[in-house]
């Protein structure tokens, strides 16, 4: 028996449980901890992206007493913004001009910290070694350090849906250790029911999860050795505490009934965006955005086939069906036209643990002592590695058009913005300058122009009346030739490509 293995048996006999209990969790909460300290550095610094301008502007309405109403045309469900916003309000914040980047970005931090402490959960179902060095991927690698400070739901996503593969792995009785009893049984599927509930009431695209893990029961049915089912009273916790879940958040605890139905009519939104709507990619997208870490798909190839070998000789296959999992989630998001890069964070889960049994494998399979110390270090450069390219991407570079995260991001420039507005008014005497702003689609303006309290916005077309100052698309609409005859423009960057213009009075002349 190699040491892993003995160190899961050891952690696990009757003498050791305690121990071995506290040594784990240990570990792994600093790991955690870990994964904070290197997410909170320069929070704020980042410009803020569209859609985490839209969650924000969220956020701030429920800040200032309005309940939360699910938009299924172009919103996510409400489990970030119920999270955010007390965590938001306790940092000092009671409304949308009040908000900072800093503080929103917190919750998708700690969420962020709190799944890699969710590995140690983990260990029954895969292994103290694979869930290590799961989590130590998940801890520094820059694919989830990128996106764990991005004001977005993908990473409250993937922890629920971690916590739903241990907890539901753990009710079906695939545990490498001993089967759970029955009062256990009943509590994990409370926990399975709540972390199902949270994937749907934080986004649609869960349905993907839950297609994927029906596709992972069918193959432990199938598969040898067969295990009896859990009694029909764990379904039926699981799916009432779901329901419960998704009933309370989407419906604002109570305050919003229609949501409901509203949710039903997202299916169908979901199906169209899927199509593409602009960011269309192909296939083998998540390949490529994945490229720099080539070296971890060779070791995952390693890990599915210690798993295949592992079922095969009936040690367990919890195993193998996380392989199967993770081949079906990578084969649904590939599959789907519409692709982003934090779509990936949802690839990286499977991928970071099968990584997980690949070198826990490969490190059972060595005996002495010289061969570990190869492998350690080799295991460090990689890890180093991992680290140079996480302070690259997620911290000296966030915004660069070469870093492939940076997709659609917002650029620095336009943070002068503000400042310039802020300025302009002041030399002409406006306290409350009014702001008109024309644009088809005007995010993230909201979340910089937030501090004034005179601005408007239109769709093109529409007659914004007399303003201070108006700020439009590169395409000025025809019927603001006259009004903007008197204004002098300036330029200034929302993201590659895109410019704004603020239209700044050539004389004092302004709007009474």
């Amino acid at each position: 028996m190699g040491q892993a293995r003995g160190v899961r048996e050891a952690a696990h006999a009757p003498a050791g449980r305690e121990l071995s209990a506290r040594v784990r969790w240990t570990v792994f909460i600093a790991l955690a901890l870990l994964a904070l300290a290197i997410r909170l550095p320069q929070l704020g610094q980042r410009p803020m992206h569209t859609d985490e301008a839209v969650n924000a502007y969220l956020t701030g309405e429920v800040l200032s007493g309005e309940s939360f109403h699910y938009d299924p045309q172009d919103r996510h469900g409400p489990a970030l913004i119920a999270l955010a916003a007390p965590l938001a309000r306790s940092g000092g914040a009671h409304s949308f001009s009040e908000l900072t980047a800093a503080q929103l970005r917190l919750t998708p931090v700690l969420l962020g910290s709190a799944t890699v402490l969710l590995f140690g959960a983990a260990v029954e179902l895969f292994g103290f070694l694979a869930c290590l060095i799961a989590a130590i991927l998940f801890a520094m690698a820059p694919l989830p350090v990128y996106y764990n400070r991005y004001f977005i739901h993908e990473t409250l996503l993937v922890a629920a849906t971690l916590g739903l593969i241990v907890s539901g792995g753990r009710m079906m009785g695939w545990s490498r250790t001993s089967a759970a009893a029955p009062r256990s049984v009943l509590v994990l599927a409370a926990v399975a029911g709540g972390c199902a509930g949270l994937m749907l009431a934080c986004k649609e695209t869960a349905l993907i999860h839950f297609l994927a893990l029906a596709v992972v029961l069918l193959c432990a049915w199938w598969l040898p050795p067969r295990q009896p089912l859990p009694p029909l009273k764990a379904f039926a916790v699981a799916l009432g505490v779901m329901f419960v879940v998704v009933a309370v958040l989407f419906t604002w605890f109570g305050r919003n009934g229609s949501a409901l139905s509203d949710l039903g009519r997202a299916l169908p939104r979901l199906a169209a965006r899927a199509g593409g709507e602009g960011h269309a990619k192909a296939f083998g997208y998540y390949f490529h955005l994945l490229d720099p870490m080539l070296v971890l798909f060779i070791v995952a190839a390693g890990g599915a086939y210690a798993a295949i070998c592992d079922a095969v000789n009936r040690l367990g296959k919890s195993s193998l069906l996380l392989v199967i999992y993770g081949l079906v989630i990578l084969a649904i998001y590939s599959a789907i036209p519409y692709k982003t890069p934090w779509l990936a964070l949802n690839l990286w889960l499977p991928l970071a643990l099968v990584c997980g049994l690949g070198a826990a494998a490969f490190w059972e399979q060595i005996n002495n002592t010289s061969g570990r110390w190869v492998v350690g270090i080799a295991g460090a450069f990689l890890l180093a590695a991992l680290g140079v390219q996480t302070k690259l991407l997620a911290f000296d570079r966030p915004v660069d058009e070469l870093n492939p995260y940076a997709y659609a991001q917002t650029g620095e420039d336009l943070a002068g913005l503000p400042i310039r507005l802020a300025e302009l008014a002041g030399d002409q005497h406006l306290a409350r300058p009014r702001i008109a702003v024309i644009a088809a689609d005007a995010w993230p303006l909201p979340w910089y122009l937030r501090q004034f309290d005179a601005v408007g916005y239109w769709q093109p077309g529409q007659n914004p009346g007399p303003a201070d100052f108006f700020i439009t698309a590169q395409d000025v609409p025809a019927a603001l030739t006259d009004p903007l005859k008197n204004f002098r423009p300036e330029y200034f960057g929302v993201r590659p490509g895109v410019l704004v213009i603020l239209w700044t009075p050539t004389t004092r002349a302004a709007a009474p």
